[in-house]
């Protein structure tokens, strides 16, 4: 049982580790691309506001699909191998 969860504290440091990963480099990727995006069109906002405002947007979205893809998804396929290993 320790082994269990020593296997998990090391799991969910390393995959907290990716998560904060992907979020800074997904969010400066997004804010590049707004940037390139209000050079290109010229909006009557001011380039910091047209930025904040859609990092905001983009924020919420990113967050659920991180959640998924860093952490629940590796999280049931280890479960799901323990299983099958141990019990079926």
């Amino acid at each position: 049982m320790i082994g269990l969860a020593r296997l998990a504290v090391i799991l969910l440091v390393v995959l907290t580790v990716i998560y904060f990963c992907l979020v800074f480099y997904f969010r400066a990727g997004e804010k590049d691309r707004l940037r390139a995006e209000w050079a290109r069109d010229q909006p009557p906002l001011p380039e910091h506001t047209y930025v904040e405002n859609g990092l905001r947007d983009y924020q919420g979205s990113l967050k659920r699909k991180l959640l998924w893809g860093v952490y629940i998804i590796p999280i049931s396929a280890i479960c799901l191998l323990i299983y099958l290993v141990n019990y079926a």
